[in-house]
């Protein structure tokens, strides 16, 4: 279902939460990129995250992932496709509560060289860099990755393909 059509339909009750849209972006070898993320001011407390971001203006979710995926890793040869999940979450970072409503999108390219050339003065100051990993690498770390089942969601994905409509997950209050 495309996003549009949803997101009239739970703006009332949603109106407080950013609208962002990520990307669960696969290579052909069915690596996922994650971003490497951290504080501005501590580089000790960091996590790792799937490519996106807030809407901007009138964009759909999908053109917000495709835009975000860009400006954060350079990536512009993808296959967009199904929103695999969606989950509520809300987190400290740089000084302010973050409170977002986040769809995931699966995504497909041949492209694996990053460059973040299009980030805000922010995310040049918590952003650290992107990596190629793979489900077992994912399983087996021990760094915080969001969201949290990451792994779990993957290999689930690998193994199944995408659900038939997207997987709501648990709210993640950090």
């Amino acid at each position: 279902m495309p996003a549009e059509a949803t997101d009239a339909g739970v703006e009332s009750y949603e109106s407080g939460l950013r609208k962002v849209a990520r990307v669960v972006l696969l290579d052909p070898e069915d690596r996922i990129l994650l971003l490497h993320g951290h504080e501005p001011d501590d580089r000790a407390d960091d996590w790792w995250f799937t490519p996106g971001g807030g809407l901007e203006g009138d964009e759909t979710r999908e053109q917000a992932a495709l835009r975000e995926l860009a400006e954060e890793t350079g990536i512009t040869e993808v296959e967009l496709g199904p929103v695999l999940w969606r989950r509520k979450c809300s987190f400290p970072f740089a000084g302010r509560r973050w409170d977002q409503d986040e769809w995931y999108y699966l995504a497909r390219t041949t492209q694996t060289a990053t460059r973040a050339a299009g980030l805000t003065e922010l995310e040049r100051r918590s952003v650290a860099g992107a990596r190629w990993w793979t489900c077992e690498e994912l399983t087996r770390a021990h760094e915080t990755v969001y969201p949290t089942r990451l792994a779990e969601l993957l290999r689930r994905l690998l193994d199944e393909g995408p659900p038939a409509r997207p997987e709501i997950l648990d709210t993640e209050i950090v």
